[in-house]
């Protein structure tokens, strides 16, 4: 048997990934999947109604039809299933702001990838002026909703699927810390009734939390609480959870947030961590690589980790037991139980 053909076509698509990405960026910034929610339209009404140029307009639209974000039936552009439920602004189910966020922030700063890798620093606002990333997006109402709004795009499948699998039966109440717009709260609330919750974040956060808990009908049995897990205690709860929260910061960081979630709970509770945890070979779980390296960017000292690291952090930490079980995508849960 002739051995297979080598050829580069991975190493150039891989290398040019940034040609896709950046058209459907443009695409959600310009508001095209937004504006198609409202019905098919023509290639020069779409173009006048988002502010498109003759010149690159039809090659820009085509270009999405091809990369099967949108549909075209004679002159006529539309929404595909997926874009039209998912990157419409007008549905709760958009999930297009940590797309912005990518386009806005993550864009420009991975250009400085190199940089990073050479010297270990942040390459984001923090470069410039050592203000801390969290202390530049709280600082800024608009910048915090559109973080906000991003934290649960890139969270809601999980959060839904975490709603199901968790045998919340067993539990009464919950605290979701560093609870961002309150996703993962409203997610519990909504598939168990019998569930009574709380958000914890810093104080900029309640009125964006509150807003979200009213919108999605769960106001009554889920509340936000005020503070700063580095200064308070964690709110008392059977279940303590932490969704994308632990690999924003250092080692010393993590082992101190997994203490206070022990203290926190009641013997037999829970805790419950979920990022995009690396599998344990480190060889498979690429999107969970690349954002440890988005945390270099980004943070001082955070870094995404393994199941084996976090069950061992648990442990570490007074936990009895703990598993690893998948979520969706490169997401999976650890749950500690005391």
């Amino acid at each position: 048997m002739d051995k297979q053909q080598l050829t580069p076509e991975n190493i150039l698509q891989t290398g040019m990934a940034f040609w896709p990405a950046k058209t459907l960026l443009c695409a959600v910034e310009l508001g095209i999947f937004t504006e198609l929610a409202r019905g098919p339209m023509s290639l020069d009404t779409l173009r006048e109604r988002v502010g498109l140029h003759p010149r690159g307009a039809r090659d820009f639209l085509d270009a999405l039809v091809a990369l099967g974000f949108l549909k075209r039936e004679i002159d006529d552009y539309s929404n595909t299933p997926e874009t039209d439920l998912f990157l419409d602004r007008n549905k709760l189910s958009y999930v297009g702001g940590i797309l912005e966020m990518a386009n806005r922030r993550l864009y420009p700063i991975w250009n400085n990838l190199t940089e990073a890798l050479r010297t270990g620093e942040p390459q984001n606002e923090c470069k410039n002026n050592e203000a801390d990333l969290f202390e530049t997006l709280y600082a800024d109402p608009a910048g915090l909703k559109e973080f906000l709004s991003a934290m649960t795009g890139i969270s809601h499948a999980a959060n839904s699927i975490i709603a199901r699998i968790f045998p919340w039966k067993d539990y009464q109440t919950f605290a979701d810390i560093g609870t961002a717009q309150g996703d993962l709260a409203v997610q519990i609330a909504l598939a168990n009734p019998h569930m009574r919750g709380l958000g914890f974040d810093r104080p900029e956060v309640g009125p964006i939390f509150e807003q979200y808990a009213e919108t999605t009908g769960v106001a009554d049995r889920v509340v936000f609480m005020p503070g700063n897990f580095f200064e308070d205690d964690l709110p008392k709860a059977d279940v303590v959870l932490m969704g994308h929260i632990l690999h924003d910061w250092d080692l010393p960081t993590k082992k101190m947030l997994i203490g206070k979630a022990f203290d926190a709970i009641p013997p037999g509770g829970a805790f419950i961590v979920y990022d995009a945890i690396i599998d344990d070979e480190r060889s498979r779980n690429a999107h969970g690589l690349m954002m440890s390296l988005n945390m270099l960017i980004e943070t001082p000292g955070g870094f995404d980790y393994t199941g084996a690291d976090c069950k061992e952090w648990m442990k570490e930490a007074g936990f009895s037991s703990a598993r690893l079980e998948p979520l969706i995508g490169s997401d999976s849960i650890v749950i500690g139980i005391k």
